[in-house]
């Protein structure tokens, strides 16, 4: 699946981990809209800040997927979210991390990246800067889902989690026309999570990072794994090695196997627009689009 591309391209995971038959399809179907939303504003020499935004911002807004609306549950039966975001042309960045009211915190991470000086805001202090910048709070009850519900139940009950899903992290990452790069990445984090819990998507260089001299990435799987081995730097200085980027992906990947023995997923792209995709988990939904005449590539 290695590709090369000297123009545009964008790559989107929807989470690492094991999909079940009822979702595998959702999943694909969601992947498909958020690659061809990224790659419309690309086509048509938008940046790609903006293209990984609007994918991820999709993802979020469905249910089939661990980030917004459908965001699994912590113990206390809330949803808290993490994202984050970062521009490879001048390594600004933004995240936030556990909010509670904001249906697309992408949108909120790269609210925070835009205004500055700082990078990281999480609970309620994210809050009320989404308030002072203009983004509206949503009902908390509008982003659980009855699935998720389902599964912080079974999990209060010492249930096993058989039939209920895992994974569901998204991400996305994208080389412009004008050969900057971007990443972003969203979720709900863990099921059944101590509140105030902030995983690896909501870190720069764990779980997203955008440079335009090596690449861009997105992480997902266990996030105090990609947090302990700082997956995504790490995996992008691979390249430099001389790796190709599958390779490099694989690499990561690998590290994290070896060192740590967790699920992980990741995709790339470094500044040729060349793609890196690998996993250790039983499944990952993602896909990608590189060519003005080619339809996405969709993998489950």
């Amino acid at each position: 699946m290695s590709a090369e591309s000297a123009g545009p391209v964008i790559v989107v995971h929807g989470g690492a981990g094991k999909i079940v038959p009822d979702l595998v399809t959702l999943r694909q179907t969601g992947i498909r809209e958020a690659v061809l939303a990224g790659w419309k504003l690309l086509s048509g020499g938008g940046s790609a800040v903006e293209a990984v935004e609007q994918a991820v911002r999709l993802l979020e807004d469905d249910p089939a997927f661990n980030a917004g609306r459908g965001a699994c549950l912590n113990r206390d039966g809330d949803v808290e979210l993490d994202a984050s975001i970062m521009d490879g042309r001048d390594l600004t960045a933004g995240a936030i991390g556990a909010v509670r009211r904001i249906a697309n915190p992408v949108t909120l991470a790269r609210a925070v990246m835009e205004a500055g000086p700082h990078i990281l805001l999480v609970g309620e202090g994210a809050e009320r800067f989404a308030a002072e910048v203009g983004i509206k709070e949503c009902a908390p009850d509008a982003l659980i889902t009855e699935r998720q519900h389902a599964r912080w139940t079974a999990l209060r009950e010492a249930k096993t989690e058989e039939g209920l899903g895992v994974g569901g992290t998204v991400g996305a990452v994208a080389r412009d026309s004008a050969g900057h790069v971007a990443a972003a990445t969203s979720t709900g984090g863990l099921p059944f999570k101590a509140p105030g819990r902030v995983g690896d998507s909501a870190l720069i260089g764990c779980g997203t990072y955008a440079d335009d001299g090596l690449g861009a990435v997105s992480c997902t799987g266990d996030g105090e794994a990609i947090i302990r081995l700082v997956l995504g730097k790490t995996a992008l200085e691979f390249l430099k090695t001389g790796e190709e980027p599958m390779a490099a992906a694989r690499r990561a990947v690998e590290l994290v196997t070896a060192r740590i023995g967790a699920g992980v997923g990741i995709i790339l792209v470094d500044p040729r627009g060349r793609i890196g995709v690998a996993k250790n988990t039983p499944q990952m939904a993602f896909g990608w689009v590189r060519d003005e005449d080619s339809a996405p590539e969709v993998f489950g």
